[in-house]
């Protein structure tokens, strides 16, 4: 087998690998000094017009499609704002010196996190579940998790001093505010950022990579490699994975004890156990300003890939797998 074969063959995401290398960059040629007030300013502008983006393609009538499904949606939602940070919570009750505060902190941060569109839409696409009904939930939890998320975080994260309120009125200054710009400029601009969706996309990921490397410059000149060894990198590892497989599991047999049909139930599956690293990092920039950003995003970009490679094995086996006799896409029993 060639070399090429076998790497397409992996589990492999060509911007997880610019994420690391974005990364690996900040830790040898970190941002400082007049760079990083530089570096702080362009990170500003880079979310806003990340938002602004999403505001300007996203269909107000995208969130209200397949609305009627509102059960499914329900679950989503419950799985994505309430399961999630349950269960984080717990872990932390649980066991809390298994990880260091800012990693509990981006773990708790992560929680509260809203779904990801594209890769649930992807993976349930692949599965063969409710297409519609996962552009609707994941849309609605993306518009939701602009407010839900600072405010969990707040609720969640205040008491241990790991929130900034101001931050939360950043939130609205550098998010909301450019998303809303990005809705209203929407009639014009709206065809032009659907032909050009690729030009669009390198945008949206050049914000991230430009986020990460500006989190991870300052994480480096505060210490970041020296507060983290390999023992509570993979214990962090652990603590990621067993919170996705946890979800997964609650979410799928949970789907089933509910009476939802194996479309239906793919979608929960898939729209209830992501969470976004294109909005969590710029959050997490925005809302915890002034702490060691670097590392309380660890977290979300270690889960961000195990997701990644977990759900396209799982998409895989639902493919694969017969759907029920009388099953239909979309319909609930």
């Amino acid at each position: 087998m060639s070399l090429k074969a076998l790497l397409s063959r992996l589990p492999f995401d060509g911007y997880i690998a610019a994420i690391v290398g974005m990364v690996c960059l900040a830790s040898l040629l970190p941002v400082h000094g007049a760079g990083a007030v530089v570096a702080g300013h362009a990170t500003i502008a880079a979310i806003a017009l990340l938002f602004f983006l999403h505001g300007a393609r996203l269909a107000p009538s995208a969130a209200l499609a397949g609305a009627w499904h509102w059960r499914l949606h329900v679950v989503i939602l419950a799985a994505t704002f309430l399961l999630f940070p349950a269960l984080a919570l717990a872990a932390r009750a649980l066991f809390p010196h298994l990880l260091s505060g800012p990693l509990w902190t981006g773990l708790i941060l992560l929680s509260v996190l809203p779904s990801t569109v594209q890769s649930s839409i992807a993976f349930t696409s692949i599965a063969r579940g409710n297409v519609p009904a996962a552009l609707c939930a994941a849309t609605a939890s993306n518009l939701l998790g602009m407010l839900l998320t600072p405010l969990l975080a707040g609720l969640l994260l205040s008491a241990q001093g790991g929130f900034s309120v101001k931050g939360a009125g950043d939130i609205v200054v550098q998010l909301l505010l450019p998303f809303a710009a990005g809705q209203l400029a929407r009639p014009l601009i709206g065809g032009w950022a659907l032909r050009n969706k690729k030009l669009l996309g390198l945008v949206d990921r050049g914000s991230i990579l430009l986020v990460v490397y500006v989190a991870f410059s300052e994480g480096v000149t505060q210490g970041i490699w020296h507060q983290l060894g390999l023992p509570e990198l993979g214990r962090l590892l652990v603590v990621d994975a067993a919170l996705l497989a946890a979800v997964l599991t609650i979410t799928t047999f949970g789907s089933r004890l509910l009476g939802f049909s194996r479309a239906d139930e793919v979608t929960i599956v898939f729209c209830g156990s992501k969470k976004s690293l294109a909005s969590g990092l710029p959050m997490a920039t925005v809302l915890l300003a002034g702490q060691s950003v670097g590392l309380i995003v660890l977290p979300l970009m270690l889960f961000h890939q195990i997701q990644l490679m977990v759900c396209a094995t799982l998409a895989k086996r639902y493919a694969g797998a017969e759907a029920p006799a009388g099953g239909t896409v979309g319909a609930t029993r």
